[in-house]
């Protein structure tokens, strides 16, 4: 960043793994970034603000005082302050934040609230600021916007509003299951096999009852036909993101649809909801917290 070039705010978008931050102009142009490996996870909360502050230090004006706008885990009940929940329907942000406790007086640090919903019982946390940012590049986006990732939410929108949303543990059960259960003797690292991963996929939409026969089949099959490891980890993400289909039927049948995530698995997303006959958009995750950040600091602006 030019030393001439002051940050008007930070961003910041800080997971259960990992804490990147911003420095950014009223535009909303980027000056600088950084990030760590200082996620959530592994702080306790007096730890936050040294963990922030090891990457913004160098951003700040002695004398004056910078708002710093975070979203993600950073404001789970875990985290360095819980943020609240607003209720679903909604707007995906709301101009109520949280402020954070901290020491340095350069700093103001505002948490963006998460999500809720009651019936049935559902929590968003992080997404809420990607939805904010894909509306805010989109305003007249009506449809079903998707969120693959290891808790995977489909997300019902209208009127510039999260009306429902439902999530899907459907990346956590490929990790324990690639990784931890009797599967990871078959299922390989990486490599890939799309027409196994749409055999599987197309299976499972159609006979959600059988995944998990079909699932111990990869095991016996990779032992008695040594099935390549490849082939098996296709067919393991097709049968789980099958069923995770079937079970969101409701949600993206016959609806406009974006997919908002990381590039290599909101691909096999896409491909996925092209093969049922849809025509999904692509958001990149990153792009689009980046743009609800903005969004947040803006609604800040207005009501301040």
């Amino acid at each position: 960043m030019n030393a001439m070039t002051k940050t008007d705010w930070i961003a910041v978008d800080w997971g259960t793994t990992r804490l990147r931050a911003f420095a950014m102009t009223q535009a909303g142009d980027v000056l600088a970034r950084g990030q760590s490996d200082k996620g959530m996870g592994g702080l306790s909360t007096a730890e936050f603000e040294p963990a922030l502050m090891a990457i913004i230090a160098p951003w700040l004006s002695a004398g004056d005082i910078t708002q710093v706008v975070a979203c993600g885990m950073v404001g789970a009940r875990q985290g360095w302050i819980e943020a609240p929940y607003h209720a679903a329907p909604c707007t995906p942000i709301d101009c109520d934040m949280t402020t954070a406790p901290s020491n340095d007086p350069r700093i103001k640090v505002s948490i963006v609230s998460g999500v809720s919903q009651l019936g049935p019982p559902d929590v968003m946390r992080g997404e809420e600021t990607q939805i904010a940012g894909f509306l805010a590049l989109n305003p007249d986006f009506d449809g079903v916007i998707c969120l693959p990732g290891t808790h995977t939410k489909w997300v019902r929108i209208s009127a510039g509003e999260i009306v429902s949303f439902v999530t899907f543990m459907t990346g956590e059960l490929f990790a324990l299951l690639s990784e931890k259960s009797v599967l990871r003797h078959t299922v390989g690292a990486d490599g890939w096999d799309e027409d196994a991963f749409q055999e599987a996929l197309s299976d499972a939409i159609s006979k959600p009852q059988h995944v998990s026969a079909r699932l111990f089949s990869l095991r016996a099959t990779s032992l008695l036909g040594d099935m390549p490891a490849p082939t098996a980890r296709a067919k393991l993400s097709g049968a789980l993101i099958g069923i995770e289909l079937a079970g969101s039927r409701a949600y993206w049948l016959g609806q406009d649809i974006a997919v908002i995530g990381a590039a290599g698995l909101s691909n096999i997303y896409a491909e996925a909801l092209k093969a049922q006959g849809a025509t999904p958009i692509l958001g990149a995750a990153q792009d689009m917290t980046l743009a609800g950040l903005c969004a947040a600091y803006d609604n800040m602006k207005v009501t301040s």
